[in-house]
Protein backbone atom coordinates (compact mmCIF):
# COMPACT_ATOMS: atom_id res chain seq x y z
CA UNK A 1 0.00 0.00 0.00
CA UNK A 2 1.00 3.60 -0.41
CA UNK A 3 -0.39 6.98 0.51
CA UNK A 4 -2.03 8.47 -2.58
CA UNK A 5 -4.64 11.13 -1.79
CA UNK A 6 -5.51 13.96 0.55
CA UNK A 7 -9.29 14.27 0.20
CA UNK A 8 -11.39 17.34 1.02
CA UNK A 9 -15.17 17.38 1.38
CA UNK A 10 -16.31 20.57 -0.35
CA UNK A 11 -19.62 22.20 -1.18
CA UNK A 12 -17.80 23.90 -4.08
CA UNK A 13 -15.00 21.52 -5.12
CA UNK A 14 -13.85 23.68 -8.03
CA UNK A 15 -13.40 26.81 -5.94
CA UNK A 16 -11.55 25.05 -3.15
CA UNK A 17 -9.60 22.86 -5.54
CA UNK A 18 -8.36 25.74 -7.63
CA UNK A 19 -7.22 27.53 -4.48
CA UNK A 20 -5.16 24.55 -3.35
CA UNK A 21 -3.85 23.88 -6.84
CA UNK A 22 -2.43 27.40 -6.90
CA UNK A 23 -1.21 27.11 -3.30
CA UNK A 24 0.93 24.03 -3.99
CA UNK A 25 1.57 24.66 -7.70
CA UNK A 26 -0.25 21.46 -8.53
CA UNK A 27 -0.87 19.78 -11.88
CA UNK A 28 -4.56 19.55 -12.71
CA UNK A 29 -5.91 16.03 -13.17
CA UNK A 30 -9.69 16.44 -13.29
CA UNK A 31 -12.19 19.29 -13.21
CA UNK A 32 -15.73 17.96 -13.52
CA UNK A 33 -19.03 17.76 -11.69
CA UNK A 34 -17.90 14.69 -9.75
CA UNK A 35 -14.95 16.58 -8.28
CA UNK A 36 -11.64 18.33 -8.78
CA UNK A 37 -8.17 16.80 -8.49
CA UNK A 38 -4.70 18.27 -8.63
CA UNK A 39 -1.34 16.52 -8.26
CA UNK A 40 1.58 17.51 -6.08
CA UNK A 41 4.71 15.70 -7.26
CA UNK A 42 7.82 16.16 -5.11
CA UNK A 43 10.97 15.66 -7.16
CA UNK A 44 12.62 12.44 -6.02
CA UNK A 45 9.85 11.87 -3.49
CA UNK A 46 6.15 11.12 -3.14
CA UNK A 47 3.31 11.96 -5.48
CA UNK A 48 0.17 13.11 -3.65
CA UNK A 49 -3.14 13.94 -5.26
CA UNK A 50 -5.34 16.56 -3.62
CA UNK A 51 -8.93 15.52 -4.29
CA UNK A 52 -12.03 17.65 -3.71
CA UNK A 53 -15.27 15.72 -3.57
CA UNK A 54 -18.72 17.35 -3.54
CA UNK A 55 -20.90 17.31 -0.43
CA UNK A 56 -24.31 18.90 0.06
CA UNK A 57 -23.43 20.68 3.31
CA UNK A 58 -20.21 21.62 5.11
CA UNK A 59 -19.06 19.15 7.74
CA UNK A 60 -19.55 20.49 11.25
CA UNK A 61 -16.86 19.52 13.73
CA UNK A 62 -13.21 19.85 14.55
CA UNK A 63 -10.60 19.47 11.83
CA UNK A 64 -8.42 16.59 12.99
CA UNK A 65 -6.31 16.77 9.83
CA UNK A 66 -5.09 19.96 8.20
CA UNK A 67 -2.30 21.04 5.87
CA UNK A 68 0.81 23.02 6.80
CA UNK A 69 2.41 24.97 3.98
CA UNK A 70 6.11 25.79 3.88
CA UNK A 71 6.85 29.44 4.51
CA UNK A 72 10.38 29.62 5.83
CA UNK A 73 12.18 32.83 5.05
CA UNK A 74 9.41 33.79 2.60
CA UNK A 75 6.58 33.25 5.07
CA UNK A 76 5.15 36.75 4.73
CA UNK A 77 5.17 36.53 0.93
CA UNK A 78 3.48 33.12 1.02
CA UNK A 79 0.78 34.48 3.34
CA UNK A 80 0.17 37.47 1.07
CA UNK A 81 -0.10 35.20 -1.98
CA UNK A 82 -2.61 32.92 -0.23
CA UNK A 83 -4.69 35.89 0.88
CA UNK A 84 -4.74 37.02 -2.74
CA UNK A 85 -5.99 33.57 -3.76
CA UNK A 86 -8.95 33.76 -1.38
CA UNK A 87 -7.63 32.71 2.03
CA UNK A 88 -8.38 34.68 5.19
CA UNK A 89 -6.82 35.00 8.61
CA UNK A 90 -8.22 32.60 11.20
CA UNK A 91 -8.11 32.60 15.00
CA UNK A 92 -8.08 29.09 16.45
CA UNK A 93 -6.75 30.24 19.80
CA UNK A 94 -3.16 30.00 18.65
CA UNK A 95 -1.95 33.05 20.56
CA UNK A 96 1.57 34.32 19.88
CA UNK A 97 3.13 31.68 17.61
CA UNK A 98 5.71 31.86 14.80
CA UNK A 99 3.38 30.34 12.22
CA UNK A 100 0.42 32.04 10.55
CA UNK A 101 -3.05 30.49 10.68
CA UNK A 102 -5.32 31.00 7.68
CA UNK A 103 -8.51 29.45 6.35
CA UNK A 104 -8.99 28.34 2.76
CA UNK A 105 -12.12 29.52 0.84
CA UNK A 106 -14.17 26.75 2.48
CA UNK A 107 -12.99 27.59 6.01
CA UNK A 108 -10.52 24.71 6.35
CA UNK A 109 -7.62 25.82 8.56
CA UNK A 110 -4.12 25.87 7.11
CA UNK A 111 -0.86 26.94 8.68
CA UNK A 112 2.00 28.75 6.96
CA UNK A 113 5.09 27.60 8.80
CA UNK A 114 8.23 29.45 9.77
CA UNK A 115 11.73 28.15 9.02
CA UNK A 116 12.24 24.66 10.50
CA UNK A 117 15.06 22.23 9.82
CA UNK A 118 12.55 19.36 9.87
CA UNK A 119 10.87 20.80 6.77
CA UNK A 120 13.90 20.75 4.49
CA UNK A 121 13.07 19.29 1.05
CA UNK A 122 9.34 19.13 1.68
CA UNK A 123 8.32 21.25 -1.26
CA UNK A 124 5.32 23.58 -0.81
CA UNK A 125 3.47 21.20 1.51
CA UNK A 126 5.41 20.98 4.78
CA UNK A 127 3.27 18.65 6.87
CA UNK A 128 0.02 16.79 7.35
CA UNK A 129 -0.74 17.11 11.08
CA UNK A 130 -3.21 14.44 12.26
CA UNK A 131 -4.70 14.44 15.74
CA UNK A 132 -4.15 11.27 17.70
CA UNK A 133 -5.18 9.83 21.05
CA UNK A 134 -1.83 8.01 21.23
CA UNK A 135 0.80 9.36 18.80
CA UNK A 136 3.25 6.52 19.43
CA UNK A 137 0.65 3.85 18.72
CA UNK A 138 -0.78 5.66 15.72
CA UNK A 139 2.65 6.34 14.23
CA UNK A 140 3.24 2.58 14.18
CA UNK A 141 -0.15 2.07 12.53
CA UNK A 142 0.43 4.66 9.79
CA UNK A 143 4.01 3.55 9.21
CA UNK A 144 2.74 0.02 8.57
CA UNK A 145 -0.15 1.30 6.41
CA UNK A 146 1.84 3.67 4.18
CA UNK A 147 5.45 2.47 4.31
CA UNK A 148 6.51 5.91 5.56
CA UNK A 149 9.32 5.88 8.10
CA UNK A 150 9.84 7.61 11.49
CA UNK A 151 11.81 10.86 11.42
CA UNK A 152 12.73 13.54 13.92
CA UNK A 153 10.31 16.45 13.96
CA UNK A 154 8.43 18.84 16.19
CA UNK A 155 5.33 16.65 16.70
CA UNK A 156 5.28 13.82 19.24
CA UNK A 157 5.77 11.42 16.30
CA UNK A 158 6.50 12.13 12.64
CA UNK A 159 6.68 9.96 9.53
CA UNK A 160 8.03 10.66 6.08
CA UNK A 161 8.21 9.04 2.68
CA UNK A 162 11.21 6.67 2.45
CA UNK A 163 12.90 9.12 0.08
CA UNK A 164 13.06 11.56 3.02
CA UNK A 165 11.51 14.16 0.75
CA UNK A 166 8.05 15.65 0.73
CA UNK A 167 5.75 16.47 3.66
CA UNK A 168 5.82 14.96 7.11
CA UNK A 169 2.83 13.05 8.46
CA UNK A 170 2.73 14.39 12.00
CA UNK A 171 0.89 12.52 14.76
CA UNK A 172 -0.18 15.23 17.19
CA UNK A 173 -1.80 14.85 20.59
CA UNK A 174 -5.52 15.41 20.16
CA UNK A 175 -7.25 18.31 21.86
CA UNK A 176 -10.36 16.16 22.40
CA UNK A 177 -11.45 12.62 21.46
CA UNK A 178 -12.79 11.96 17.98
CA UNK A 179 -16.52 12.59 17.84
CA UNK A 180 -19.10 11.10 15.51
CA UNK A 181 -18.73 13.79 12.84
CA UNK A 182 -16.73 12.74 9.79
CA UNK A 183 -13.39 14.43 9.27
CA UNK A 184 -13.81 16.99 6.43
CA UNK A 185 -10.28 16.10 5.26
CA UNK A 186 -9.00 12.52 5.16
CA UNK A 187 -6.28 10.38 3.61
CA UNK A 188 -6.52 7.57 1.04
CA UNK A 189 -4.10 4.70 0.57
CA UNK A 190 -4.03 2.50 -2.51
CA UNK A 191 -3.39 -1.21 -2.73
CA UNK A 192 -0.45 -2.45 -4.74
CA UNK A 193 -1.02 -5.01 -7.48
CA UNK A 194 -1.40 -8.44 -5.91
CA UNK A 195 -2.54 -7.22 -2.49
CA UNK A 196 -5.82 -8.77 -1.37
CA UNK A 197 -8.40 -6.29 -0.07
CA UNK A 198 -9.88 -8.71 2.48
CA UNK A 199 -6.47 -9.64 3.83
CA UNK A 200 -5.59 -5.96 4.16
CA UNK A 201 -8.87 -5.29 5.98
CA UNK A 202 -8.08 -8.07 8.44
CA UNK A 203 -4.57 -6.72 8.96
CA UNK A 204 -5.92 -3.22 9.60
CA UNK A 205 -8.08 -4.67 12.39
CA UNK A 206 -5.07 -6.53 13.80
CA UNK A 207 -3.15 -3.25 13.90
CA UNK A 208 -5.91 -1.50 15.84
CA UNK A 209 -8.05 0.01 13.07
CA UNK A 210 -11.56 -0.94 12.06
CA UNK A 211 -13.69 -1.02 8.94
CA UNK A 212 -16.58 1.40 8.60
CA UNK A 213 -19.76 0.46 6.79
CA UNK A 214 -22.00 3.02 5.10
CA UNK A 215 -25.10 2.56 2.99
CA UNK A 216 -23.57 4.35 0.00
CA UNK A 217 -23.83 1.57 -2.57
CA UNK A 218 -20.97 -0.13 -4.41
CA UNK A 219 -17.78 1.95 -4.40
CA UNK A 220 -14.24 1.22 -5.66
CA UNK A 221 -12.83 1.73 -2.16
CA UNK A 222 -13.48 0.69 1.42
CA UNK A 223 -13.78 2.92 4.47
CA UNK A 224 -11.77 2.47 7.65
CA UNK A 225 -10.79 4.30 10.83
CA UNK A 226 -7.36 4.34 12.44
CA UNK A 227 -6.99 3.48 16.17
CA UNK A 228 -7.95 7.05 17.11
CA UNK A 229 -11.05 7.01 14.91
CA UNK A 230 -9.69 9.07 12.00
CA UNK A 231 -11.32 7.99 8.75
CA UNK A 232 -9.33 6.86 5.73
CA UNK A 233 -10.06 4.91 2.56
CA UNK A 234 -8.32 1.97 0.93
CA UNK A 235 -8.54 2.13 -2.85
CA UNK A 236 -8.39 -0.79 -5.23
CA UNK A 237 -5.11 -1.56 -6.96
CA UNK A 238 -4.68 -0.22 -10.46
CA UNK A 239 -5.22 -2.92 -13.08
Amino acid sequence: MYLENVVFDAVDPQRVGRFWEAAVDGERLTDEEAGFETRLAVEGGPVLDLCFQPVAEPTVGAHRLHLDLAGGGEQADVVDRLLGLGARHLDVGQGDVPWVVLADPAGNPLFVMEERAAYADTGPLAALPLQSADPGRDAEFWAWLTGWTPVAGVAPRSLRHPSQRGPLLELCSESSPKGSAKNPIHLDVRLEAGEDADEVAAAIAQHGGRELHFDWGELPWRHFADPSGNEFCVLRAYR
